[in-house]
């Protein structure tokens, strides 16, 4: 199985959401859980094969929960 590397950056602005890059590619601001998952969907991963504590992940400054 080929490993990938998701960052998900801070908030950039009052209106909120957070971008996300998969392997250096931005797929976008994601503005909860669902928009992430829609991202890697269709970056051809599995939604059903990720784990948000997986290593795949880098959270920057604040994890899954804060959007």
């Amino acid at each position: 199985m080929e490993r990938h590397r998701v960052v998900v950056y801070p908030p950039p602005s009052e209106g909120g959401g957070r971008r996300v890059c998969l392997d250096c590619q931005d797929l976008g601001i994601a503005y909860d859980l669902r928009d992430l998952m829609e991202f890697l969907r269709r970056a051809g991963i599995d939604p059903d094969s990720i784990y948000l504590d997986d290593e795949l992940f880098d959270w920057r400054s604040a994890g899954p929960t804060i959007w």
